[in-house]
């Protein structure tokens, strides 16, 4: 800061010029080993200014832009010095930006951030696949972990050292007894058999001169453990493999050390470790110096893909947060079970075993029973190989101590999802220090926030943060115990709420990179990505379930979402293909075909009906309150016209929007004729000659209304219909899986704010704060995931009814994208308080810096704060005035309680207010 005194003696603090903050390389904040050879940058404009007006890049490889007139400064292309294999730069920027008073000032240097490429070359190999030689492999969930290690010898520590390493399992690196790296479960869940990521470690600190070990651990993960609600096991492979490359710079020589048949396998204290089983360690296995107390053999050359390897799009997997336990409990029984008083994902940290020889084995559970013990009878997954009986929940460790001081169990080639622990086999009692749970996630950065006067809807608030953040490992899963699933269903319908409250663009991309993979050859959509597609799995006869509405419907859904929240185009265009697949799928199906049902009574179809989607298998409302119990079977037969119809409505009308982004004017226009041809044949089946659904459910009139599927005229009609099916239930959510997200702001945009707010409120079965007032920590897949007796059904860690907290956004605290924009460039703020609140506040983190807005209401009126970045203009709609238009800065609007507004009170950067057009 600098001081300047003013001429009349009155001493004023004025702020430095800020620099460019948040520099990311195609949306990551860590950027090794990328294989992408133009990678686009940005940044966001230094606080408190209106708008960039020129930019400059310089580069350590000798790049620089000069001076670039240009207001952008998201996802600027790389145009330096062709990029290879191995290429390193660091990058900064600085900016010339412009004021309230049109003052242009040039900020300082930003900070520099590091891009290095991984190899990108099958040529850039010279490692081989190896792994151990195993005649008889143990059967899924008993296989032990390996350990493959080279030992070398240096004369000198070199000036730059890599490692790239990547996996037919999970691995863990060491060199020199020193674990390589902060990443977990690399190298992550993935569609194997088309997409296989690389990490790239700078190691150079660990080498020495003399000898050195690189050592991996290698175990199943998900390539050829047990996964999923089916337990299947073997879905890429029998049998796993490790590609490892260690390149050291000595001078102007290049030395590779990569695996091969020169490297030795053993046995590790590694017993067993399975992703959904768990994993059980004896340290006895192990020498003092830390290596197998078993001979080592030779290792054996396997086939392995080059051609898939790719580097990271997503940030790395890592223990994000510890939790301490908030109570210790042992019971009469000698159990010791503890409560970390938060449903989390991830392991324990276990610094307390046994004595040498004595076992102790870990229990991981959600819920407590009766006697108040860890239960996982309400995780256990339906064996479909034998009807009426039940799978394991997995979910257990086990530990055999060596007793030498300071042995540590940690099982990182397992995860697990919990609350509570039973420890089973410890005599000495647990102190708090000696227990810890890691809580295991993509390490995405937080972007919103939100509080209000009511604290259970705080609560509420953190409970929806958390289930996402504990299904945030390596791809948006359904659970974090009996499945793991990266349910396509799931992320469409909750990626708005998680692109608002984290930077999901690299952790969505990786994954839609997964289900174009796994897209068929007949453009159907699987339910779960990653997934290795037909004919690998048990359950293939159920692969009639796949091509779902709703969940298919992801394809062209989150690609939207995605853009909307970022404004990347490339986004789109990557997935452009993948989406028209998809349509031409649902397309070809609706023309095809007719349900059994329609067509009986009317052997000649109406010509409206080419346009309905009323054939093959829909998941339908899945679980809808008081609705049928869900049945597969059932399903595959059942007319889930009305709600496959409507998907096919909805996507088109995106598909439109994404052509004319893409500058696609002519596919546009078909895709734009197409979707009122399948709105007018929906309301035409669907609607009665009074204007009302008749299939009269929550879900369908939320849906109609949603998907513009009604013309104007009508909606007034449906609205009604909704308003007494929501009266008829007693004023609870009647919406099952698909429409729940968009009931509240249905009812909010079409005149019913107010029972909107009530059914948030409301707070018996069903309902969120039922959950809140049970002492839920995470949402549940059922709205009685414990019931009023205490019993726990099914997962208690779901986020999918979570996405209400978007309402609380966008409706309660006034925050949201005005229409027809992309990363947050217009936005419109309009609190609508209700349920008796007195305050509410948001804040997001967008592409051009943070937006605030904050509200209080007492008898004197409505008194609204909010913070503008720049390039962002804001609408700003108040009761009892006119719409206005601000630009960057901090604003404040009084409201006086009869509803007029007073001239708004503008702070530090004050921008003209004109009215809205």
């Amino acid at each position: 800061m600098t001081s300047t005194s003013l001429d009349a003696g009155v001493e004023e603090t004025l702020l430095a010029p800020a620099a460019p903050t948040r520099l990311r390389a195609e949306h990551l904040r860590e950027a090794m080993g990328i294989t992408i050879t133009r990678p686009r940058l940005s940044w966001k404009s230094p606080a408190e200014t209106t708008a960039q007006t020129a930019y400059q890049i310089t580069a350590s490889n000798g790049w620089d832009t000069g001076r670039v007139q240009s207001a952008q400064h998201l996802l600027v292309p790389y145009a330096g010095p062709a990029l290879q294999s191995r290429s390193r730069f660091e990058w900064r920027v600085r900016t010339w930006t412009t004021d309230a008073s049109g003052t242009e000032t040039l900020s300082p240097w930003s900070d520099a951030m590091p891009v290095e490429l991984g190899l990108l070359r099958p040529s850039d190999w010279r490692a081989q696949w190896i792994g151990p030689e195993e005649p008889d492999v143990p059967a899924p969930g008993e296989r032990p972990g390996y350990a493959l290690e080279k030992t070398f010898t240096l004369d000198t520590v070199p000036a730059w050292a890599r490692v790239y390493a990547t996996a037919h399992g999970i691995y863990e690196l060491f060199l020199n007894g020193q674990r390589v790296g902060d990443q977990q479960l690399t190298p992550g869940s993935t569609s194997y058999n088309t997409t296989l990521q690389v990490q790239a470690y700078d190691v150079t600190a660990l080498l020495r001169p003399g000898a050195n070990t690189l050592r991996a651990v290698l175990t199943d993960g998900w390539y050829r453990g047990t996964f999923g609600f089916t337990r299947d096991a073997d879905m890429y492979g029998t049998h796993t493999a490790l590609l490892a490359q260690l390149e050291i710079q000595l001078g102007d020589s290049r030395t590779v050390i990569g695996t091969d048949e020169s490297w030795r396998v053993s046995p590790t204290e590694i017993l067993s470790a399975d992703l959904m089983a768990g994993q059980r360690v004896d340290f006895r296995k192990m020498a003092a110096n830390g290596t197998a107390a078993a001979p080592a053999g030779d290792a054996v050359v396997r086939n392995g893909d080059y051609e898939t390897l790719t580097g990271p799009v997503a940030p790395p997997t890592r223990i994000v947060e510890e939790l301490a336990p908030v109570a210790i409990t042992r019971l009469a029984g000698g159990r010791q079970v503890v409560d970390f008083g938060q449903n989390l994902h991830g392991w324990v940290r276990l610094s307390r075993l046994g004595a040498a020889g004595e076992k102790v084995t870990l229990v991981y559970g959600e819920a407590l029973a009766a006697d108040g013990d860890v239960t996982q009878d309400h995780l256990r997954p339906l064996d479909f190989s034998h009807p009426g009986q039940f799978l394991s929940a997995g979910q257990v460790d086990e530990v055999t101590a060596s007793g030498a001081p300071g042995e540590v169990f940690e099982p990182r080639h397992t995860t697990h999802g919990f609350q509570y622990v039973s420890v089973r086999g410890l005599t000495a009692d647990l102190a708090p220090e000696d227990i810890t749970a890691c809580l295991v996630q993509t390490d995405l950065e937080p972007l919103g926030t939100f509080t209000c006067s009511d604290e259970r809807l705080n609560r509420l608030h953190e409970m929806v943060e958390w289930s996402f953040r504990d299904n945030a490992c390596e791809v948006p899963t359904d659970c974090p115990q009996r499945e793991k699933a990266g349910w396509t269903g799931d992320w469409q319908l909750f990626i708005p709420t998680a692109a608002y409250l984290f930077d999901v663009a690299g952790f969505s991309r990786k994954w839609l990179n997964d289900v174009r993979a796994d897209q068929w050859e007949n453009g159907v959509i699987a339910n779960i990505s990653p997934s290795p597609g037909p004919g690998i799995t048990s359950t293939d006869f159920l692969a009639f379930v796949n091509g779902s509405a709703g969940w298919g419907d992801a394809m062209v859904m989150v690609p939207w979402e995605l853009y909307l929240a970022t404004g990347d185009t490339g986004i789109l265009a990557e997935n452009w293909d993948g989406m028209n697949r998809w349509m031409d799928f649902v397309r070809t199906t609706a023309e095809s075909g007719r349900h059994p049902d329609r067509e009986a009574p009317s052997p000649t179809p109406a010509p409206h009906e080419k346009y309905l989607w009323d054939t093959g298998f829909h998941w339908g409302e899945w679980m809808e309150p008081d609705g049928p119990e869900p049945d597969l079977f059932a399903a595959r037969s059942a007319d889930h016209g009305i709600v496959a119809t409507a998907y096919y409505r909805n996507t088109t009308v995106l598909l439109a929007r994404i052509a004319v982004v893409l500058g696609r004017g002519e596919e546009a226009a078909v895709l734009a004729e197409l979707s009122e041809h399948v709105r007018q044949a929906w309301e035409t089946e669907y609607l009665d000659a009074a204007g009302q659904v008749t299939q009269p459910s929550q879900a369908n009139c939320v849906r109609a209304l949603a998907f513009d599927l009604v013309g104007e005229e009508k909606r007034a009609g449906v609205t009604a219909q909704l308003v007494e099916l929501v009266r008829a239930a007693d004023t609870h959510v009647g919406t099952g899986f698909l429409a729940t997200p968009y009931l509240l702001p249905v009812l909010a945009d079409n005149g019913e704010l107010d029972l909107a707010y009530e059914l948030l409120m409301q707070d018996s079965e069903p309902s969120w704060l039922v959950m809140v007032d049970r002492g839920a920590t995470t949402m549940w897949e059922l709205w009685n995931g414990i019931d009023a007796d205490g019993a726990p059904h099914q997962s208690l860690n779901h986020y999918s009814k979570g996405a209400v907290v978007s309402f609380l956004h966008r409706f309660t605290a006034g925050l949201r994208q005005a229409p027809g924009s992309a990363g947050y460039e217009r936005i419109i703020i309009e609190p609508r308080p209700g349920a008796g609140l007195t305050s509410a506040a948001t804040s997001h983190q967008g592409p051009h810096g943070l937006i605030e807005v904050e509200w209080t209401a007492d008898d004197g009126g409505l008194r609204v704060s909010a913070t503008v970045p720049a390039g962002t203009t804001a609408e700003v709609r108040l009761p009892g005035r006119p719409p206005a238009v601000v630009g960057p800065g901090k604003h404040h609007f009084d409201v006086a309680s009869g509803g007029t507004a007073e001239t708004p009170q503008l702070a530090e950067s004050p921008q003209l207010v004109r009215n809205a057009p």
